[in-house]
């Protein structure tokens, strides 16, 4: 696992997806970088072994503005449609 530090626009084309998976979300308190967020992905169902973690993506504050600004310029999302869901209560 590894905090993101840059993300640029890859060179390229890419494939669609091949298959789906699924994906959980925590906010972790960093005393040094503030909140940090932490994506993880699972297995597709196609696995053998069943879901386990796959891939975890951590992005602090900056990294996620710049992650709203890639979604917003090249999924075509205007600010005005992006919501934060609620938090579950526990």
């Amino acid at each position: 696992m590894a905090l993101i530090r840059s993300l640029e626009r890859g060179k390229g084309g890419g494939r669609p997806p091949q298959s789906e998976v699924d994906g959980t979300y925590i906010v972790v308190d960093d005393p040094d970088r503030g909140k940090i967020l932490k994506i993880t992905t699972y297995g597709s169902d196609m696995r053998k072994s069943g879901p386990k973690p796959s891939q975890v993506i951590e992005l602090d504050e900056e990294m996620a503005q710049k992650l709203i600004n890639v979604l917003q310029r090249e999924l075509n999302i205007p600010s005005r449609d992006i919501h934060v869901p609620a938090q579950a209560s526990e």
